[in-house]
This record gives structure tokens, C-alpha cells and sequence, in this order.
């Protein structure tokens, strides 16, 4: 039971530090380091020396204009003294860094990575299912919109009253 809650804090822990820099669904290294068990700058040291294993599809060093955005966003201080910008990882990436790490939390938690990822593509695919209902709810109701206004076009004569039958002529003559 221990286990279970630790797991599922863990993966409330991975979905709270999933960003979206450059249209995609990324973590800072610092991220996946301690969620791995390992230092940031462990994490980066196998990202550099195993750079063949890392494409730019799977990881990317963030832009300083993007950093500092980031900064001002989660509104962080500038101390630290970082000297370089964070590396991004992709859902491919983490659980690339994951199975380069050696460390049992690395091993153990790749497994959470890919799952808060997959949660996500899942709710983006959920809403995007929705937007695309509602549009055809919207098509059906003007199509049937269409259809009542036409029908009730149709129906309206026979829903006024008859014409009053003409009046007979009073008088004297033939017209």
C-alpha cells in the first residue's frame, strides 16, 4: 500500500512539471534528475556523451530568451549561478535518460514518465474528439434547423384561419 501511495504521488509529481515549450510536451532536466535519483548535472553528463542517443527530437537545450520566459514564469530566482540553459526532454528522451541512468529510481519511475505522458496525449486526444463532436452537433442542428424552417413554411397555410367565405351581394341589379 506504501508503494502505491508513493507511486501515485510520484505521478501527480510528473504531471505538475510537464511544460509545453516549442509546441511540445517536455521536462526540464532538473525534473527527471531527482525524480531518477541522480544529480542534473549526472543527467546532462549522459546526454552529452551519449549524443547519439539523444536527437533533437528527444531532447533540446532551451534558447536564453526561453529560459528567462520560463524563469518569469514559474517565477523563479536568478541565483543559482547557472552557467547554461536546461536541456528539454521529450517523453522519448526521459525515458532515454532513464535507461541510460543505472540508478533503481531511474529504472523505477521511466515507467511513471511514460504513463503521465501517455495521460496527457490521452486528454488531448479526448478533447480534441469533443471539439470535433460538438462541430457536427452544430452541422446537425443547422441541417435540422433547415428542415424545421421548411416544414414550417409548408405548415403555416394550414395553420390560419380559413378565408371568410365571400359576402353575398345586397341590392338591387345585376352588377
Amino acid at each position: 500500500m506504501i508503494k502505491q501511495t508513493r507511486q501515485s504521488s510520484v505521478r501527480y509529481a510528473i504531471d505538475a512539471v510537464i511544460r509545453t515549450i516549442r509546441g511540445q510536451k517536455v521536462v526540464l532536466a532538473a525534473d527527471p534528475a531527482a525524480i531518477y535519483g541522480v544529480e542534473t548535472k549526472r543527467l546532462n553528463e549522459q546526454v552529452k556523451r551519449n549524443a547519439k542517443r539523444f536527437p533533437r527530437d528527444f531532447v533540446f537545450q532551451l534558447t536564453p530568451a526561453e529560459f528567462e520566459n520560463l524563469k518569469s514564469q514559474i517565477a523563479t530566482s536568478n541565483h543559482g549561478g547557472r552557467r547554461t540553459t536546461p536541456y528539454a526532454f521529450t517523453e522519448h528522451g526521459a525515458i532515454m535518460a532513464a535507461s541510460m541512468l543505472n540508478s533503481p529510481a531511474a529504472v523505477a519511475m521511466s515507467v511513471f514518465v511514460v504513463r503521465a505522458f501517455v495521460k496527457m496525449r490521452g486528454q488531448l486526444a479526448l478533447s480534441a474528439t469533443l471539439r470535433a463532436r460538438l462541430e457536427g452537433i452544430d452541422q446537425t442542428l443547422l441541417t435540422h434547423n433547415a428542415a424545421l424552417r421548411d416544414l414550417y413554411d409548408r405548415l403555416r397555410p394550414l395553420l390560419l384561419p380559413p378565408p371568410a367565405p365571400p359576402k353575398p351581394r345586397i341590392g338591387f341589379g345585376g352588377g
